[in-house]
């Protein structure tokens, strides 16, 4: 149960922390007000997960897990590539559905794996994917 617990931690923490990278890599371009604020929202619940996650990792005296460091720097790629071709905002908004698309896939998979994991683990992993889903949902608009 720990080791399903501690695995699960360590996802969902690189996967807010990519998340919050990925946000902050584009908010500085973002033109339209509206979706900013949509952004900073997101940004802050993301934090707030991940201190989340963070405190539970330290009860089970684990550091928690980077992400990849190839997947940060495809992503920073990307972002700086698809930004050039087109108008930011659609642009943006484009591609943080699809980082919150992948990460709501990733995390179903391991909640998934991880079955053994804490209930109030397992409950922060679907928290997270749902902060995700609403995300994704809230960004039409600016498709």
């Amino acid at each position: 149960m720990q080791d399903d617990t501690i695995k699960l931690l360590r996802e969902c923490n690189a996967g807010i922390k990519m998340g919050v990278s990925s946000l902050d890599d584009v908010m500085d371009k973002v033109q339209d007000e509206g979706l900013l604020e949509l952004l900073k929202k997101s940004k802050a619940t993301h934090t707030k997960l991940g201190n989340t996650t963070h405190e539970y990792l330290n009860q089970y005296h684990d550091e928690g897990k980077e992400p990849a460091v190839m997947a940060k720097v495809m992503s920073k790629m990307k972002t700086g590539m698809m930004l050039d071709e087109d108008g930011p905002d659609k642009t943006i908004a484009g591609l943080i559905t699809d980082g919150c698309n992948m990460g709501v896939k990733s995390l179903y998979r391991y909640i998934n794996r991880y079955k053994a994991a804490d209930e109030k683990v397992i409950d922060l992993a679907k928290e997270v994917a749902k902060a995700e889903e609403t995300l994704a949902k809230e960004l039409r608009d600016y498709l």
